[in-house]
């Protein structure tokens, strides 16, 4: 058995489809309202704050994969994940289950996102970075003090099909301009910016998942390298498309407007560091221990937008 817990997400979701074509058929998928991905899955509702229904949600499991994310808001964040951090490893501790944490990297230094990798400093230069990195070195306890067998696997900003409001590249770019409108960005389109692709992010969560080799580590899922600008990332989806180009750089106050009426961009005034400057995200160590390389942005805007 191997339970995903926040099962309805996009990377929930691609997690569920990628398992049972090369691991198992034996998926339990668990959030308040489960719904299947393969026909064969087990659903099971639960509050995930709950410390029972957790240990209920994980008993019987070999691999446990976090793949939940809460409202993006900080006070949320606050309230809600290091509750839910502790539950999940205490559960997996009781039912000596695996754990795979899918993280951000909210946590890194801000002066050292123009070359992301598994060894980059630790120090958040936000208060959601705080939260992150608390919630992270929880599981790094845990795996230091032999308590739980687990790793963290972390990717860029994602961005893929069938996401509703929490990719900012569908958000800010694919979505506006397939609306007629312009492409929002913010602070300069002139830096190059990495985004993972989805279904590359649930495929090598499943990977690693069963890897035993790869418990005990920080892993970064595959990321299409020498990423484009985010001037290159809106002149490639508008022309798939077929449209004009527009853009819109927004600074700190237009994000804030925005934010009114987009809750995913409310929330971004204090992450906008990781757009005045290069933001690019490595996954060496991954790709040259497996045998898996990322999609290429291009081919991957092709995909989403050739199906919606």
């Amino acid at each position: 058995m191997q339970t995903i817990l926040g099962s309805g997400g996009a990377i929930g979701v691609e997690l569920a489809r990628s398992l049972p074509k090369q691991y198992t058929r034996d998926i339990r998928l668990v959030s308040r309202n489960p719904r299947k991905v393969n026909e064969a899955d087990q659903l099971y509702a639960a509050d995930l704050l709950d410390q029972e229904a957790v240990t209920n949600a994980v008993r019987g499991s070999e691999v446990v994969y976090v793949t939940i994310g809460f409202p993006y808001k900080l006070k949320v964040w606050k309230q809600c994940w290091p509750v839910f951090m502790g539950n999940v490893l205490e559960a997996c501790e009781t039912h000596n289950c695996k754990l795979v944490f899918f993280d951000n990297v909210y946590m890194y230094d801000p002066d050292q996102v123009q070359n992301m990798t598994e060894e980059t400093e630790v120090n958040p230069g936000s208060e959601k970075g705080k939260v992150r990195s608390k919630i992270a070195k929880m599981v790094l306890d845990s795996i230091a003090e032999e308590r739980v067998e687990a790793m963290i696997v972390r990717s860029a900003d994602f961005y893929g099909p069938n996401i509703g409001n929490t990719s900012i590249l569908n958000e800010m770019v694919i979505k506006p301009l397939r609306e007629g409108k312009k492409a929002n960005w913010m602070s300069s389109v002139d830096f190059p910016h990495s985004f993972t692709y989805t279904p590359d992010a649930g495929k090598a969560t499943a990977l690693l998942g069963n890897s035993a080799e790869a418990y005990g580590q920080v892993w970064h899922l595959p990321t299409a390298g020498d990423p484009p600008t985010g001037k290159q990332w809106i002149e490639m989806v508008a022309r798939e498309l077929g449209v004009e180009p527009r853009v819109q750089v927004a600074p700190k106050w237009l994000m804030r407007i925005l934010g009114l009426f987009n809750p995913v961009l409310r929330e971004m005034p204090e992450m906008m560091y990781q757009y005045d400057r290069d933001y690019i995200f490595r996954s060496d160590k991954f790709e040259s221990q497996f045998d898996m390389k990322p999609t290429s942005p291009q081919a991957a805007v092709s995909e989403i937008i050739g199906g919606w």
